[in-house]
């Protein structure tokens, strides 16, 4: 009985070695780790035995001479220990989160919050300067239709295009856009063992916990044991054996140099450097290249990792309209205040677009949850300035009951509460001038705030400030979004000025208390303007939000809301109206359409909405296109249209006016469609000049465009082309019918579909005086390998049909009965082909396949043809001669396994593979495969396969041989699979 339970113990415990010896090591840590739990036996114990025959068995290997094989086994043993304490400890971590704060509040099951973000795969490394804000509302107006999205499990999963495995990912997103929370539940999924389990370990690393050790050298082995004591334990020291994944989340608050260019090779995991060396190594690939990383960081930030480090760039674009909704109906309980949440951002565009951010969501909804809770009759805030005044209160408020003793009936704002605004005001101000959004104790003391009072601050007003520490040496503090940090430094700029009389906006005054007089009736018209004015210098845009509020701050309800913050009463009735009319004065002034949306929501939050109502209702009473709008007015349009809800598919200048005027004064609303119609609208080469501009736009969002009927000329087109030369250029489908072009603008064009960047697919040249010579160079520059055109329409009217479109040859498919394996039936008129188990009375014939499930048509073919078929479950996809046997040997019969047949095997289970000789070539399976082109061009000798979807051809595979005889469109079935022609 002993001896019989050693044994089964000794058998098993080989088997599983020999399991973590092979290449599936994976499947033998998953296998311990469901043993483990489902195991009866005392824990401990069970550890003892195995431990103990490890060492027996090492022992043997090694007088075996097998110290690799012993070191491979030792080294994946500790490992598969390793990861499920790792896997333990990373639950324990992630499995809860405190929104929007660090370290204090009701902790959140991130499961059970996790909302699905947007993601888009292949963003671009182009450096965005522009303020965060913007970018979310440019992201707001995008049509999202044709972009690639991408699920965070599926970072490193390769599409079918991509020809090499993924080591490293970027994902950009702007702050508070939830690249954080994406990387958290990208390693809980794996720690509880929802996917990724081919992984055995990933390390999370912030760049804000490696700041702080930037001056200490480390090896790549003692910096994961410093972070993840389980490898130290482990005694991990190698890990080529491994599939590691390394997060760096947070590159644009990464304070190392990453000097790329300059920094010595690095290949030896256990030499120790500096951290900035150690990083470059590894994110080049000199260090441990087998492992992958992810890298999150803000995009202006992602230029400081070479492109070529790079395998793929995401976009995280934070939430959809349907995802937002399902953020709050998570987020309340009561679904009736959820929905009456979801209602109220919808009204207002403001809140709306913040809320594609999932942290102002949360933002939003705490201000709204606590104001329907005690509103008494008062409104929910509409504007940004309304909602962070309110999410200062509800801080204040919490502050005082919960630390201080208050009552409910106490004034909002305590001294203790006053000192921490103005202290965290001035912060606020100070690092936002140099572009600090992550704070050290050296900033704190710049600011005059020493560590004691941060640690305070972060301890009482948490959602508002946060210290981090735990296993970083020294404390690390920041506000919880980048909005919150310019509020309160608005805040800051406004009391600073009401209560002083000091304009820290204005360079040139003193930064020092104003007369008496002066103080006692501050007007705000002067701070006003001068914000205007500096706002408006910003080339990127950095004090867009900041001007936002502090024109919001004047407001009379929220100066009300103020008191007690603000020793003097402003003067605001009189200034917001002087401050309007200044703002509309610079609204006329031509400014770029991002500036003048920006002083439109200006206007919104002064509650002025007069320059827009104005436009509304010409638009509405369809007076519009009739009238003479000035330029103020015509800014309006463009704020109402690029602000629309329904989104910008497609822009039909006429709508407005049919003029050229219209078209320069609307340029923006057409950068941002999909579709731009201005045909027949008098444009001349002035117009041209002013497309090209747009169409070399970074942010075009333009694929199709529609000239027709305009008096272009040679001349106007030759300065299009320039832009469609353009990179950035998107553009589709051009439509120039009747614009007087010549023989000259073919030789133009030509030089278009020549270039690499050009990405016209459809051309529309109808009604020109091209002429003979012009149409021939125009199509001889078709053949050039960087033209993607599909479709030309000339004045003959008909449409030529252009590489790489081979259906022209497309040809009927014709079933040979006489070669029909009775294990098939035949339906729909011969088309529809089934494998079956009864056999088919099909009479006797000498061309019948006998051994194999298969059929040939009776096409002989012998020039160029062409033909699609729909396939399900597993078939062979074939061209064959006459002569192939039908009975004998399956390698005789089965098409792709001789010299007489060429075969694309298709299978849901295995993918693809190309067969000839019985050589097998596997191939990348399509992302929606089960409709396959096959061209012959006999003469040439090539058999080309493709990939159909959506009426779009994916090249799979080319056979290259010699035909000297017809050969014929053939078919094999495995079983239960179909076929339809």
């Amino acid at each position: 009985m002993l001896e019989e339970n050693l044994m089964t113990f000794m058998r098993n415990e080989l088997q599983k070695f020999q399991l973590i010896l092979s290449s599936d090591y994976s499947e033998a840590a998953e296998n311990q780790e469901k043993e483990d739990e489902s195991s009866t036996a005392d824990p401990e114990q069970a550890k003892g035995s195995r431990e103990a025959f490890l060492k027996l068995s090492l022992h043997f290997l090694r007088r075996m001479r097998k110290d690799d094989l012993a070191d491979c086994l030792w080294n994946r043993t500790c490992a598969t220990e390793c990861t499920q304490k790792l896997k333990s400890s990373l639950r324990k971590r992630f499995c809860c989160v405190f929104e929007g704060l660090a370290k204090a509040g009701n902790p959140t099951l991130l499961n059970q919050i996790y909302t699905e973000l947007y993601i888009t795969e292949g963003g671009d490394r182009e450096i965005n300067e522009e303020h965060e804000v913007r970018q979310i509302e440019a992201t707001s107006r995008k049509q999202r239709v044709q972009e690639k999205t991408i699920r965070q499990e599926n970072i490193f999963k390769a599409s079918p295009e991509k020809d090499k495995p993924i080591r490293t990912v970027m994902t950009k997103g702007v702050a508070g856009i939830g690249k954080t929370l994406l990387t958290q539940k990208f390693a809980l999924d794996w720690a509880e063992n929802r996917s990724n389990q081919d992984i055995q370990f990933i390390f999370p690393f912030t760049f804000r916990e490696l700041n702080v050790l930037r001056e200490k050298r480390f090896s790549l082995v003692e910096l994961v044991h410093h972070f993840f004591n389980e490898s130290k334990e482990a005694q991990i020291c190698r890990f080529n054996d491994f599939q590691i994944v390394f997060i760096f989340d947070g590159l644009d608050e990464c304070r190392l140099p990453l000097d790329f260019s300059n920094n010595e090779v690095l290949t030896d995991v256990t030499e120790s450097t500096s951290l900035d060396v150690l990083l470059t190594n590894l994110i080049r690939g000199k260090l441990l290249p087998s492992a992958r990383l992810w890298i999150t960081t803000r995009p202006a930030a992602a230029n400081q990792i070479p492109p070529e480090c790079v395998d793929i760039v995401t976009d995280v674009k934070g939430f959809t309209d349907v995802q937002k909704e399902e953020y709050f109906r998570k987020r309340f309980v009561d679904q009736k205040q959820a929905s009456m949440v979801i209602s109220h951002i919808k009204t207002s565009q403001s809140l709306r677009i913040m809320c594609h951010i999932p942290v102002f969501c949360w933002i939003s909804a705490t201000v709204l949850e606590n104001v329907l809770k005690t509103r008494q009759g008062r409104e929910l805030p509409k504007t940004l300035t309304e909602l962070y005044i309110y999410f200062l209160l509800v801080q204040s408020k919490v502050k005082q009951l919960k630390y201080e003793g208050g009552a409910e009936t106490d004034l909002t704002w305590s001294p203790e509460s006053k000192k921490m605004i103005e202290s965290l005001g001035k912060l606020a101000f100070d690092q936002l001038q140099k572009g600090n959004l992550i704070f050290y104790e050296t900033d704190l003391a710049g600011s005059g705030i020493d560590i004691k009072a941060a640690s305070v601050y972060s301890g009482v007003f948490t959602q508002i400030f946060k210290e981090e520490s735990g296993i970083y040496q020294d404390k690390l503090f920041c506000f919880i979004h980048l909005s919150v940090q310019e509020f309160l430094a608005a805040l800051h700029v406004h009391l600073t000025f009401v209560n002083s009389g000091v304009n820290l906006l204005d360079d040139r005054q003193p930064k020092q208390r104003l007369s008496k007089a002066f103080k006692n009736q501050p007007n705000v018209r002067k701070l006003h303007q001068t914000a205007v004015d500096k706002a408006l210098q910003s080339p990127n845009g950095h004090l867009d939000l900041v001007l936002r509020i502090l024109i919001g701050l004047s407001l009379p309800a929220n100066q009300t809301l103020l008191r007690g913050l603000q020793t003097q009463t402003a003067n605001v009735s009189q200034s917001n109206q002087e401050t309007a009319e200044y703002i509309k004065k610079k609204i006329s002034d031509g400014l770029s359409a991002e500036k003048s949306i920006n002083l439109f929501h200006c206007l919104n939050e002064l509650n002025d909405r007069s320059l827009v109502e104005e436009i509304q209702q010409y638009l509405k009473s369809g007076s519009l296109s009739t009238r003479k709008l000035s330029p103020g007015q015509w800014s309006a349009l463009v704020f109402i249209l690029l602000s629309s809800e329904k989104g910008l598919d497609m822009f039909d200048l006429k709508k407005y006016s049919a003029s050229e005027e219209a078209l320069l004064m609307l340029l923006p609303v057409v950068k941002a469609s999909n579709r731009a119609l201005v045909a027949d609208c008098s444009l001349s080469q002035r117009s041209c000049e002013t497309l090209s501009s747009c169409l070399s736009s970074k942010s075009l969002r333009l694929q199709s465009l529609d000239l027709n009927y305009n008096n272009l000329q040679d001349v106007g087109l030759k300065q299009l082309s320039e832009g469609l030369r353009s990179p950035y250029c998107k553009l589709e489908r051009l439509s120039l019918t009747a614009c007087s072009l010549s023989e000259h603008s073919c030789e133009t064009l030509a030089s278009v579909l020549s270039s690499p960047s050009c990405s016209l697919r459809s051309l529309n040249m109808s009604n020109n005086n091209l002429g003979e010579s012009g149409l021939q160079r125009l199509c001889a520059e078709l053949k050039n390998k960087h033209c993607q055109m599909e479709t030309l329409i000339l004045d003959q009217g008909g449409e030529h049909r252009l590489k790489p479109d081979v259906r022209k040859y497309w040809g009927e498919l014709e079933v040979d009965m006489n070669s029909v394996n009775r294990h098939l039936r035949l339906s729909d008129n011969n088309t529809e082909i089934r494998q079956v188990e009864d056999e088919q009375p099909y009479p006797d014939h000498p061309n019948r396949f006998q051994t194999c499930w298969q059929l040939m048509c009776r096409n002989g073919l012998t020039g160029r043809c062409y033909w699609e078929v729909e396939w399900k479950g597993a078939v062979l996809i074939s061209v064959s001669c006459k002569g192939i046997k039908r009975s004998g040997k399956s390698e005789d019969c089965r098409f792709g396994r001789n010299d007489q047949s060429w075969t694309l095997e298709c299978s849901d289970v295995f993918g693809f593979a190309v067969w000839h000789v019985n050589r097998e070539t596997t191939i990348p399976s399509p992302s929606a495969p089960h409709r396959v082109g096959v061209y012959l061009d006999h003469p040439a000798g090539t058999l080309s396969f493709y990939n159909v979807s959506f009426g779009r051809l994916k090249h799979l595979y080319t056979f290259c041989a010699t035909f000297t005889e017809p050969v014929y469109p053939s078919f094999g079935l495995w079983s239960g699979a179909s076929v339809s022609l």
